[in-house]
């Protein structure tokens, strides 16, 4: 229902247009707003508890927004949404590396996650092609179940999986993003690590912003039609998938965060000089997205003590949507031109 939810609030349920985009917005500052919180739940009660209790969320998230009736129905959907997604976050990562640490196959976690994410965003365009079709020929009643039905097999996985014990020795982070390699910096230096960790996680925060932003404005400007729209979501989804596979290939470090959002930077401003390239340049943004997510995960859970993995990651979550709305906001006023 990726693709035709907004379809369903608005022509089905008769939302206005307005108050959807508000109440999406109002779901996207509580995500924000739950991050951190949430992190801190997943790192005091076990990760494994918080990815439970976010896909339960994310069941009865979906039955809202199939059932709900008119805002209230839809605010409830949304904030319901939010709080799952806001549970999970973080939790994934740091359940996934503390696996990987548990089993003596730390250096396979950048593999892992980078692998994922890819498969991740691949199967997101087929669900919303398959989406689209189901909706087209069977209703909107036989896509909500196909989704709930998704999201209860979520919830399975996550009651079948184990906590790690906790880690008793921690996983050694690059000298260029770490300052003590026998301890992790955040319990010695909390004034110098948070500045060292703020530059690790603002590239990639960077490069989300720049790669949606564009995205965005090329999806609202004269170019865009139904068709041309969705070849480029397929395509600029695509190219983050391959992104997060190359990934895997790639050193996780700060310096490499750094040369990321550089080219990243030097890509956008080549685009504004060049508006005949602006295309080429929205999917080359997705791509170096999609490489930086990976390998920032990966260095945040190498920094991170095992009781801080979850916040640490939802931290970073936390950057991504306040620089992303930030970019949004941008991307919306500035003035559109043919190209």
């Amino acid at each position: 229902m990726h693709g035709v939810y907004l379809l369903w609030w608005v022509q089905e349920r008769g939302v206005s247009p307005a108050a959807v985009a508000a109440i999406l917005a109002a779901g996207d500052i509580a995500l924000t707003a739950l991050e951190v919180p949430t992190g801190w739940l997943a790192d005091r009660y076990g990760h494994r508890a918080s990815l439970i209790t976010g896909s339960a969320l994310q069941v009865v998230g979906m039955l809202a927004c199939w059932l709900g009736v008119g805002i209230p129905g839809l605010l409830a959907a949304s904030l319901l949404v939010a709080l799952g997604d806001a549970f999970r976050s973080g939790a994934d990562q740091a359940l996934l590396y503390r696996s990987c640490h548990a089993l003596g196959r730390e250096a396979d976690f950048q593999n892992i996650h980078a692998r994922t994410r890819a498969a991740m965003l691949a199967a997101l365009v087929i669900l919303v092609l398959a989406g689209g079709a189901v909706v087209s020929v069977w209703g909107y009643a036989v896509g909500w179940i196909v989704e709930t039905t998704l999201s209860a097999v979520g919830l399975v996985i996550a009651c079948m999986m184990i906590e790690p014990p906790v880690a008793t020795e921690q996983g050694k982070l690059d000298r260029e993003t770490t300052i003590v390699e026998d301890e992790p910096a955040f319990k010695r230096e909390p004034v110098l690590t948070t500045v060292r960790f703020v530059a690790l996680i603002l590239p990639a925060a960077w490069l989300g912003g720049v790669a949606s932003a564009s995205a965005f404005f090329a999806q609202t400007s004269d170019w865009a039609t139904t068709e041309r729209t969705t070849v480029l979501v397929a395509v600029v989804t695509m190219a983050e998938a391959l992104g997060a596979f190359l990934a895997g290939r790639l050193t996780a470090n700060l310096r490499m965060q750094l040369a990321l959002a550089a080219i990243g930077t030097s890509i956008l401003l080549a685009s504004i000089l060049q508006p005949a390239i602006f295309l080429p340049a929205v999917v080359a943004a997705s791509l170096l997205m999609g490489l930086a997510e990976p390998l920032r995960a990966t260095a945040i859970q190498r920094l991170s003590a095992d009781h801080l993995r979850a916040r640490a990651a939802s931290a970073a979550s936390a950057l991504d949507k306040a620089v992303l709305a930030i970019a949004l906001v941008v991307a919306g006023v500035v003035p559109r031109r043919k190209w």
